[in-house]
Order: C-alpha cells, then sequence, then structure tokens
C-alpha cells in the first residue's frame, strides 16, 4: 500500500540482487519510496527493475561505486531527500577458526564491517541533512558467536559495535541508526555460504578432518534447516519496512522467533550455559547428518 511519502524519499538498499535486499527493496517501493537497489552486475539489475525501484551498481568494496551512488542521490533529479540506507550486503565465510585463512577473514570483513562503513560515511552527509535513517542488517551471530561462525559472528559483532557508536554520535541531530538482527531466512546466503564452507573445507588437513568433521556436519545439518524452516523474505523486509517508517523508532528489531530467543538468551545465559546448550546442539544436528 502507497504510504504518505508518495515517492518523495529516496531509500538505499543494498544487497538487492536476492533474499531479504530483494524483498525489502520491493516492500519499500510498494511502501512509497523511489529505490535504489544495490546490485553488483547488469543481469541482476534486470531483474529487480521494476516501478520505482531503479537498480545501481553497487559493490560496497568499490569507492567508485559509492561515489557514483552519492552522485546519483546529490543529483536526484526530482531533489527527494535521502530517507533511508539500509546496509543489507554481507556474505557468509564459515568454517574453524584453524582453518581460515586471513583472506577469508579479509574479505568477510572488507563487505561485511569496511563496506558497509565506508557507504554509510559516504552517505552521512545526506542523511543529516535529510534527518534520515540508518538500517543496519545484522544477525543473531552478532550476539552470539557459535563454533564454526568465528569470521561471520566477528564481522556482525563488530557492527553491533558500529550501529551503537554511530547511534550515539548522531542521535543529537535527528539520524536514527537502528539494528534489524534477524534469525533464519530462507535467502541465497544458505547456499553460498555452504558453498564457501565446502571450499574451505576441502582444504583441511587429516587432523583437522578428525577434529572439525562433526562440527561441519552439524553445520551443514543447521544450514539446511534455516533453508527448510526460516521466515521468508517478504516476513523480514515487513519488519525493516516498520523500522524505516516508524516516527520513533527502537535501536534493534527481532526477525523470527529464533532472533528474538538467541536476543533474549545473550543477555542473560551465562558463557557456560551457552557453551553447554550449543554443545548439545552441535551433537545433535552432527549425529542427523551422520
Amino acid at each position: 500500500m502507497t504510504t504518505s511519502t508518495e515517492f518523495s524519499e529516496l531509500a538505499i538498499v543494498t544487497g538487492s540482487s536476492t533474499g531479504i535486499g530483494r524483498a525489502t527493496a520491493q516492500r519499500l517501493a510498494a511502501d512509497g519510496f523511489h529505490v535504489l537497489a544495490g546490485v553488483r552486475n547488469d543481469r541482476d539489475a534486470e531483474k529487480i527493475a521494476g516501478e520505482h525501484i531503479e537498480p545501481v551498481i553497487l559493490d560496497v568494496t568499490n569507492d567508485e561505486h559509492i561515489a557514483s551512488v552519492v552522485d546519483r542521490v546529490v543529483n536526484d533529479p526530482e531533489r527527494r531527500p535521502l530517507r533511508a540506507v539500509i546496509n543489507n550486503a554481507g556474505i557468509a565465510v564459515n568454517a574453524p577458526i584453524e582453518v581460515l585463512t586471513l583472506d577469508d577473514w579479509r574479505h568477510q570483513f572488507d563487505v561485511s564491517v569496511f563496506g558497509q562503513i565506508a557507504l554509510t560515511r559516504a552517505l552521512l552527509p545526506l542523511l543529516l541533512t535529510s534527518r534520515g535513517r540508518i538500517v543496519n542488517i545484522t544477525s543473531v551471530g552478532g550476539r552470539i558467536a557459535m563454533a564454526n561462525y568465528g569470521a561471520y559472528s566477528a564481522a556482525k559483532f563488530a557492527m553491533e559495535a558500529v550501529s551503537d557508536s554511530l547511534r550515539r554520535e548522531v542521535q543529537d541531530f535527528g539520524v536514527h541508526v537502528i539494528k534489524v538482527t534477524p534469525g533464519a531466512v530462507r535467502t541465497n546466503l544458505t547456499d553460498s555460504g555452504l558453498a564457501t564452507s565446502g571450499r574451505i573445507v576441502n582444504t583441511m588437513t587429516a587432523d583437522q578432518h578428525n577434529r572439525y568433521d562433526d562440527l561441519t556436519k552439524a553445520f551443514v545439518a543447521q544450514a539446511e534447516a534455516f533453508a527448510r524452516d526460516g521466515v521468508t523474505p517478504a516476513q523480514a523486509a515487513a519488519v525493516i519496512s516498520r523500522a524505516v517508517a516508524a516516527r520513533r523508532p527502537k535501536t534493534r528489531y527481532t526477525i523470527g522467533r529464533d532472533g528474538a530467543m538467541f536476543t533474549g538468551m545473550s543477555r542473560i545465559a551465562s558463557d557456560r550455559l551457552l557453551d553447554g546448550v550449543l554443545r548439545s546442539q552441535n551433537k545433535s544436528l552432527a549425529k542427523s547428518k551422520s
């Protein structure tokens, strides 16, 4: 349903090719925004283009792409203000820490942390002028770091800190910084994460296989459960839409029951209790794949 914005404001959504990003771009366009949907290639641009959805080539690790998006907003032909930036682009590099190379870590952080920061910094002057908002898509992995998720969770924990710091820096100037924390969502990130994990697992030594094969089985079983039981991208987009539209938004929105559960557990459960719960869960998941 079109809202009172009547396409008079801009919203930027990164990682719009599939999943949460694509659904969010479509939802915000239906809500009444002109959406600049960040994609990485022309093929994905053709797929996402639609009424009030304008694809823009945006790899958040590419400074020229970021500068081009800023120029597009500054020179908007209808002089529409920038209402929201939804930092959704991200990757999942999942494997035991012993096995991950430093290049694996750098790739995870380049896309999921440094790219988000670069885009946010570039657009912040415009958001300060429009008193807009920044919506960072985090994860339950940014609240609880499970085995095999070290690099991914480290990046998400970093974005938790960045979001909190930035919110406290700009709140007096009318800019809201909001975290949206999904649990299991049925997206292509599951498939790409499994593919990346498989590539890394293939580099393991015999000793590493002995140590970590059960964890790998547990990770695969959990990823398959996410793909089967998670909420839909459209359900996630509805939560993000509320974060964008709320007159006085919350600092955090959770998506799905597991998103709420793990966020709550991170506040009240001891490290030892969490270790026990997650160890038991991994054993059960590994057994299901044996």
